[in-house]
């Protein structure tokens, strides 16, 4: 029996050099598969320039749209409580999200000169309601070539340990975020994998990682948040972030795969043979 495929993205790269660096070292690793970026995160600039050297037919680098931490312009920062009820009651200026979202796509393609090759959301947000309709209006006037795929945020069918956290990502907006997707035919991963509350220690976490490869199916995508020790004292889930570094770039990560009968590739990849 072949290896279920599935992809391992790294999500706020630009946050810090700890993070950034967290990449480049999984890529050069080969247990990498997507990067998710914050543009307008402080350690973005130098992180853009050194992403020229990762293999792109093994890496997806995306945009990861921010409207609750560093988004590009003046008053387009909301707090998460405040963005969600006000997405949910249709209450938020639909011009203003446009502008930001082009702003930010404008951002990405000046520092990688080409378009993104996935868009998902710092905090999910790319799928929330109004979100996930003027994101689709900037990729219908930008018609990128080729076109990204969409994070979806679908559970798997084997739910872990964290069903209710993930029930609740998956309410905000996947099956609205799904029908826009599959009208304009882009792709998406089939399940999103990788949903804890960063409280793991290197055991837990390694525990956890177990659990999601064996839930995995084929085109699912495992999202991740590590970063060196060198990060920032401002962030918030600095200590979960290692955690998650050490049992990622250590020795028995190729075991646990191996285990669970999965192997990595971008999801660019395994949508092209389906």
């Amino acid at each position: 029996m072949s290896a279920r495929r599935i992809a391992l993205c790294v999500d706020d790269f630009g946050l810090h050099a700890g993070v950034n660096e967290a990449v480049l070292d999984l890529a050069g690793l080969g247990r990498l598969n997507a990067v998710s970026c914050l543009v307008g995160a402080r350690a973005w600039g130098w992180g853009s320039r050194a992403l020229g050297g990762v293999d792109r037919s093994q890496v997806d680098v995306g945009l990861h749209l921010d409207l609750t931490d560093v988004p590009l312009i003046d008053g387009s920062r909301h707090g998460l409580a405040g963005l969600l009820l006000r997405a949910c009651a249709h209450q938020l200026d639909v011009d203003a999200l446009r502008a930001e979202i082009e702003a930010q796509f404008d951002a990405f393609e000046q520092a990688m000169q080409r378009p993104p090759d996935h868009v998902d959301g710092h905090r999910h947000v790319h799928q929330l309601p109004q979100v996930r309709e003027a994101l689709v209006q900037v990729l219908q006037r930008r018609r990128p070539v080729p076109a990204p795929w969409l994070r979806n945020t679908r559970r798997a069918p084997a739910a872990g340990a964290w069903a209710v956290k993930e029930r609740f990502i998956e309410s905000l907006g996947a099956v609205g975020l799904t029908r826009l997707a599959q009208a304009n035919g882009w792709q998406q991963n089939r399940h999103l994998l990788g949903v804890h509350d960063f409280s793991a220690t290197v055991d837990g976490y390694g525990q956890r990682l177990e659990g999601w490869l064996h839930a995995a199916t084929e085109g699912d995508l495992l999202m991740c948040h590590p970063s060196r020790p060198n990060g920032r004292a401002d962030d918030a889930i600095a200590a979960a972030r290692v955690v998650e570094w050490t049992v990622l770039s250590g020795t028995g990560f190729d075991a646990a795969l191996a285990r669970a009968g999965v192997a990595l590739a971008p999801i660019s990849r395994i949508m092209a043979k389906h």
